[in-house]
């Protein structure tokens, strides 16, 4: 049965400074995405992308959705026409993807749920923006070329704004909201595997907390 879905968001890099993203260990219940997400909340950051890496992410999707009124969940590593819908089935409120094709933007407009669609070269860039997309993750952003790299789109491509999203942490996500065109920046640094399998989530919503206040450093506040 499908989750009852909440209006899409219309922006998908307004949803705050840091976008968490919560990649599911195979076998783990996806039950455990509740409490998980509800200290990310408590720590002020209201959105969060499960990936669709492992087989139960789809429930995890919708049990999010349903138990945790406060959240915005997304679905992560859309890759697929049939993924984009039933991540829509399962409540997810925006998509992302690690790149994209024209297949995939026309399935998620059918679905009416936002995509965040993955780049990494200016003609990438530009070819969305020709299609009516602003709004793209940067992927993977730190083996792509880091804040720099973004810096130099931001003149040629003023329209283009981005998530950052590849192996940013506490250290650099400022360099990154610092610059003009970049929102927000994804990560999983406030998810730490030792504090997610001790089911420790006094430790996630502290460092959910340090990320939020990143993008008020920045002033990029949620």
């Amino acid at each position: 049965m499908a989750a009852m879905t909440a209006d899409p968001v219309p922006s998908v890099l307004a949803l705050g400074p840091v976008l968490p993203v919560v990649v599911l260990d195979g076998g783990a219940d996806p039950a455990e995405a509740v409490p998980l997400v509800r200290a990310l909340v408590a720590g002020g950051l209201r959105a969060a992308e499960i990936t669709l890496r492992t087989a139960d992410a789809l429930e995890a999707v919708r049990r999010v959705a349903a138990e945790v009124p406060r959240a915005v969940v997304g679905a992560g590593t859309v890759l697929t026409p049939q993924q984009a819908a039933a991540a829509r089935d399962a409540g997810a409120r925006f998509l992302v993807s690690p790149g994209w094709t024209d297949r995939l933007l026309a399935a998620a407009r059918e679905t009416g749920v936002p995509l965040l669609p993955g780049v990494c070269t200016a003609s990438e860039v530009m070819a969305l923006l020709e299609r009516g997309v602003t709004e793209m993750k940067f992927f993977p952003a730190r083996a792509a070329g880091g804040p720099a790299y973004l810096q130099a789109l931001a003149s040629p491509l003023p329209r283009a704004r981005f998530c950052p999203t590849g192996g940013i942490g506490p250290d650099s996500a400022a360099d990154y909201l610092a610059l003009s065109n970049v929102p927000c920046v994804g990560g999983s640094w406030m998810l730490p595997p030792d504090a997610v399998r001790a089911r420790d989530w006094g430790r996630v919503e502290r460092l959910a907390r340090e990320a939020a206040r990143l993008g008020a450093a920045a002033g990029t506040g949620a």
